[in-house]
């Protein structure tokens, strides 16, 4: 997401980050960030009928009564949001969403998500902006590479806007039972694991042992079919993985902890921002 020719921050204005987004528009399809409390709702709808309804996770009481998902840190964090124009303006338009946390508002608050099962001192004690990503989800009908490509783009534009310069956050593989996720756990401990400077670390009483099937008896193809998706983006930007997995039974999954250096994500995405800007090498 960042080059020689794009080091320089855009400047740090919210007007500049939503025209930059507006460019991004294909077809019926918008990306945005939120405005406002109805976004919210919105997004935390959505994010309810994917975890909740569709997948397994474990709503609260109260989660249950509003029909939606929510926490501490929505109120505190940006929301990325794919919109289909063509069911209007109302909260049905948000199909896909990611929530996007940096420094200034995780400190404002008093900390990031991911301290809940990780020690991320390594990635915090780094100089400049960072980024926390998470409860990403897009609805079940619009699971297509053209919204993925949006929200990276959206992402892409996101992190040149804010000059960021490392994202990390929690990304969950399907399930609890370890043995059964023995391949892509170990495939990620002996293939991605980030280097010392960058290492999260699962928190001792949650630490869950990654390296659960020897290096050598590792296909690495069938180890990354066996990643889901959203982690395989990740690898494809640069993507590393914290030491360490944690079972989360509230949303009935396993988590790593996954980093992501901005100046090792791959170029096609520096192309796309480009391109759809005007920013980048070339640019006038």
């Amino acid at each position: 997401m960042k080059s020689a020719a794009l080091h320089a921050p855009l400047e740090a204005d919210p007007g500049t980050l939503d025209s930059s987004l507006a460019a991004l528009t294909t077809g019926n399809l918008g990306i945005r960030i939120g405005a406002g409390e109805g976004d919210i709702l919105a997004s935390q709808a959505l994010r309810y009928r994917v975890f909740y309804q569709e997948m397994s996770a474990h709503p609260t009481a109260e989660m249950e009564a509003a029909g939606r998902d929510f926490d501490e840190f929505d109120p505190v964090a940006d929301h990325l949001l794919v919109v289909d124009h063509d069911l209007g303006d109302g909260p049905e338009s948000v199909v896909g969403t990611y929530r996007l946390l940096r420094r200034a508002p995780a400190m404002r608050h008093g900390r990031f998500y991911s301290i809940d099962e990780y020690d991320i001192s390594p990635i915090t004690g780094l100089p400049g902006e960072i980024l926390e990503l998470g409860r990403s989800c897009v609805d079940e009908n619009y699971r297509t590479r053209r919204v993925m490509e949006l929200l990276w783009r959206g992402i892409a534009a996101y992190v040149f806007h804010y000059d960021i310069s490392v994202m990390f956050g929690c990304a969950s593989l399907p399930g609890t039972d370890v043995q059964q996720l023995a391949l892509p756990l170990s495939y990620l401990y002996h293939h991605h694991l980030a280097p010392p400077e960058l290492r999260a670390r699962a928190l001792p009483d949650l630490h869950v042992d990654m390296n659960l099937i020897p290096k050598e008896e590792i296909d690495p193809k069938a180890g990354v079919m066996a990643v889901p998706p959203l982690i395989k983006g990740y690898l494809r930007l640069g993507g590393f993985v914290g030491e360490g997995a944690v079972i989360d039974p509230q949303f009935n999954t396993t988590d790593v902890c996954v980093i992501v250096k901005t100046d090792l994500v791959t170029g096609r995405y520096v192309k796309h921002y480009s391109r759809r800007t005007g920013d980048g090498p070339g640019a006038a």
